[in-house]
């Protein structure tokens, strides 16, 4: 058995607080969305592919990354530190207020600088757990979540904060994590593995069925998470039983609901340890359904009914997330781990984009936002079918140590 690295706490949580830093860029739009609607007239489709840009550039910067293996070309903290600094530059290009197609550009640069940080992140973690990476990885993705909810609280505490301190208070959070990763981490003693995309092989990852079914687990639930996240605020702000709450309360509490997916990163790799994958990530997907389903019913108050769904919502929704990468990676060919990694991320993030760009058009033809997360449904409803049907099969005992 490979004995702990000494000092792996430690990096993790340095890792962990770098990654906050930089993902701080990616909602940054999303939290003064009303602001930029304001100040550009920009149409609700408009708004939404302000986040969509980053979505689109993150799987861009990914499959590149990968197909070039540029992890491997690059010491994997000179990448993150690299990255992070173009995060940093392109968040911070919204400042010069160019039109909408100098907007969109910035936010494009914005997502493939942060492929370069998030996914060497979890490479770089891994080279510091063997035993307990499972919920080394919850963690790290509770680190991203509340990177991605950070703008939200910058936006709440200042209630009326002009828009532009928000961009720039994202773009010195990358820059904080540049200094991170630049002088204060190191490679840990377990090397990772080499990864890269190999088109030739995806074909046979679609083929193996473990494999398709945690795939389709994971498109379950990224057609739930992004939707989410980027329009919860918009939904704050319409609900009538966020009224009552203080000014700023909608960003404070779009804040608290995505801040609380880090509590569920952390149960869920716990859990998964224990329990298993499959047991796991079902459980989450079904919670989340359920808050999806039941939040409209909330929407006229009293206001703690809302915040109480909202808030399990926030934990249950994000808290499956890193179980279903640690999936592909026990399930797959150990030729083939990089090129299902990559699939199963570039397809998750690809259906994200259509989960954004749809709900503000059913907002629009619902008359408002109230039933509009209804939508959102049948992602965890099939997520959860999937992982049920791949816990029945005899390759699901390679999961978490025989736990399924």
């Amino acid at each position: 058995m490979t004995p702990p690295a000494p000092g792996r706490w430690r990096a993790l949580a340095l890792i962990c607080a770098g990654v906050i830093g930089a993902m701080a860029c990616w909602f940054s739009t999303t939290a003064i969305g009303p602001d930029l609607v304001a100040h550009w007239a920009l149409s609700g489709g408009q708004a939404a592919w302000l986040t969509n840009a980053v979505q689109i550039g993150f799987v861009l910067g990914a499959l590149a990354a990968s197909a070039v293996n540029l992890p491997d070309i690059l010491r994997m903290t000179r990448l993150i530190t690299v990255a992070a600094l173009l995060a940093a530059l392109a968040n911070a290009a919204v400042l010069l207020q160019p039109g909408f197609g100098g907007l969109l550009a910035a936010r494009l640069a914005t997502g493939i600088a942060l492929a370069g940080v998030y996914p060497p992140a979890l490479k770089l973690m891994a080279t510091w757990f063997v035993a307990g990476r499972g919920l080394a990885m919850g963690l790290l993705v509770g680190a991203l979540t509340l990177g991605s909810a950070l703008p939200h609280l910058l936006r709440g505490l200042g209630g009326g904060l002009d828009w532009r301190w928000v961009v720039a208070g994202a773009s010195v959070g990358a820059l904080v994590s540049a200094a991170i990763f630049g002088l204060a981490v190191r490679e840990g003693p377990h090397g990772f593995a080499r990864a890269c995309f190999d088109p030739r092989q995806t074909l046979r990852v679609l083929r193996d069925r473990p494999l398709r079914l945690a795939t389709l687990g994971y498109l379950g639930h990224m057609w739930e998470l992004y939707a989410m996240w980027a329009w919860f605020l918009a939904y704050a702000l319409a609900a009538p039983a966020a009224g009552g709450l203080p000014e700023g309360g909608a960003s404070l509490l779009t804040f608290a609901v995505i801040g609380a997916g880090v509590i569920g990163c952390a149960l869920g790799g716990w859990l998964s340890d224990r329990i298993g994958r499959c047991l796991t990530t079902a459980g989450m997907m079904a919670v989340s359904g359920a808050c999806a389903a039941l939040i409209g019913w909330a929407w006229g108050g009293p206001p703690w009914l809302l915040a109480l769904i909202a808030l399990v919502w926030g934990i249950s929704i994000v808290g499956d997330s890193a179980q279903f990468s640690a999936a592909v990676s026990e399930l797959a060919d150990p030729r083939l781990v990089g090129t299902a990694l990559t699939l199963q991320l570039a397809l998750g993030f690809a259906l994200t984009v259509v989960a954004i760009w749809l709900l503000p058009l059913l907002a629009t033809a619902l008359d408002g936002w109230r039933w509009v997360f209804l939508a959102l449904v049948p992602g965890p409803a099939m997520g959860v079918w999937a992982m049920l049907r791949l816990r029945a099969l005899p390759q699901a005992r390679a999961l978490a140590g025989g736990r399924r």
